[in-house]
């Protein structure tokens, strides 16, 4: 299975509702939060992957989108912190 396709399996296997209290939320990002650097490694293997090919213009776009795909990774991990820090749970993951 590619990045790509694990990556879709994790989305489709998020809840379909919203969280109705703190620990579904802190479920939630948790899910949510290793997607999202699913993502950004899915991105970087793509940029990786066309830096050789693709052209300036294309190359800055997608090291732009990668910075992105991490830096909500990195707030999503904020949040997961501080949800955690409010339900009295102290495991992570990812």
């Amino acid at each position: 299975m590619s990045e790509l396709d694990a990556l879709l399996e994790e989305l489709r296997g998020l809840p379909p509702t919203r969280p109705s209290d703190a620990r579904d939320l802190e479920a939630l990002l948790t899910g949510v939060k290793s997607a999202a650097g699913r993502w950004a490694d899915v991105l970087y293997e793509v940029q990786e992957s066309a830096r050789s090919i693709a052209g300036p213009r294309t190359a800055a776009a997608l090291e732009v989108a990668f910075r992105r795909a991490e830096e909500s990774y990195v707030e999503l991990e904020f949040a997961l912190r501080d949800c955690v820090r409010k339900t009295g749970r102290h495991q992570l993951g990812r």
